[in-house]
């Protein structure tokens, strides 16, 4: 996939206008609160998804001085994808988005979903690494979602059994001849379970090796990622939803006591370490955030072996925290796909070999012609 020209009229503190990307690398430098992020959202908001960085679309249109927005923004995009050029055009108003599909109109933006693809990092993607596991079970799930669409919906299913299970175990506090129908819900979610974690174990074995190819990439070979993922069931069972079972009984009394589920896929982690250190607690801040590059761009990878071309990758105050050696790799190794790379330090823009540099200044987005 590649963005051909992107054109933007009232969004957020863009000025007017449109910018034609090269197909490879593009740095948007500019110092900080110029809009370069914006020019990030901008695209992303493309492949159908909310803004990477939780706003609402409300927010998403220009404000003017006496501090009202503009009735209407809109995007519009030029892309080559599955084979052809494309065009698809949002508008924002009322704090809602409409979108256009090579002309026709769609039923809602969210229907852009599958046609123009991308994956991001954003500064806030640092928790993956910094925060508990729920960053990291996120993670997983917002990516096989991409790949397996339908594990929205097994993921919907084991939520909702977990919701009515802990509903259960606080009732039962009141109500102790309810203690006999939690079995019926303990094989339900372990059904379900069973299949949350399946998923989650084949995406982390697809995603192990690129992710530490890439590491040792970034850390020109000095250290190596290692992945795995922990399971509050028997790591070793092939028959989880048994090992599930038996880890729901066991624990019964202790969910009782909480009026909550303290075992299954909720609770599970996706370990991270470097050079077989936790990179959580011992990491250094450029190791850290080479970690979530690595997994970022191991999950376009896969991503791309699944829709058979690369999705844009768009990289955020990226250059942050990282060596000279880690910032080369970033902007001159990654070939095969069209990346798009924010920074404050005009030093990127020298290392930068081939691509295309943006300046962005006050909103106002221009071709740097080096």
């Amino acid at each position: 996939m590649r963005i051909i020209k992107l054109e933007f009229e009232k969004y957020r503190n863009l000025h007017t206008g449109s910018f034609c990307p090269a197909p490879g690398v593009n740095i948007i430098c500019g110092s900080n609160a110029q809009g370069k992020t914006n020019l990030l959202e901008s695209i992303w908001l493309f492949t159908g998804g909310h803004s990477f960085r939780g706003s609402r679309d409300a927010e998403l249109v220009r404000m003017e001085e006496n501090g009202l927005s503009q009735e209407t923004a809109s995007l519009s995009m030029t892309f080559f994808a599955a084979g052809r050029e494309q065009t698809a055009r949002l508008k924002i108003a009322a704090g809602r988005r409409s979108a256009l599909l090579n002309g026709i109109s769609k039923r809602s933006a969210s229907s852009l979903v599958g046609t123009f693809c991308a994956v991001v990092f954003s500064p806030e993607h640092l928790s993956l690494v910094k925060d508990g596991p729920r960053e990291r079970r996120l993670f997983l799930d917002s990516a096989i979602c991409q790949v397996r669409p339908s594990y929205a919906g097994l993921l919907s299913q084991y939520n909702r059994a977990l919701q009515q299970r802990n509903t259960l175990l606080k009732d039962i506090a009141r109500h102790r001849e309810l203690l006999d129908t939690l079995e019926i819900w303990d094989e339900r979610l372990a059904g379900f379970g069973e299949a949350v974690m399946d998923e989650r174990l084949r995406y982390v074995r697809t995603l192990r090796p690129t992710a530490g190819e890439i590491y040792q990439g970034i850390s020109q070979q000095r250290e190596t990622l290692e992945l795995s993922y922990s399971m509050t069931v028997s790591s070793g069972s092939e028959e989880k939803k048994r090992s599930m079972l038996e880890v729901l009984s066991a624990r019964r009394d202790m969910d009782l006591a909480m009026g909550a589920t303290s075992s299954g896929p909720h609770r599970d982690d996706l370990k991270l370490s470097i050079n077989g250190t936790d990179a959580r607690s011992f990491g250094s801040q450029g190791q850290q955030r080479s970690v979530v590059l690595a997994l970022k761009l191991a999950e376009a990878s896969v991503l791309e072996s699944v829709i058979g071309e690369p999705p844009a990758v768009l990289l955020d105050d990226v250059m942050s925290e990282l060596d000279v050696s880690r910032q080369g790799y970033l902007l001159n190794q990654l070939e095969g796909r069209q990346i798009f790379i924010t920074c404050c330090d005009p030093e990127a823009v020298r290392l930068l070999e081939k691509g295309k540099v943006f300046r962005v200044q006050e909103g106002a987005v221009r071709e740097d012609c080096r």
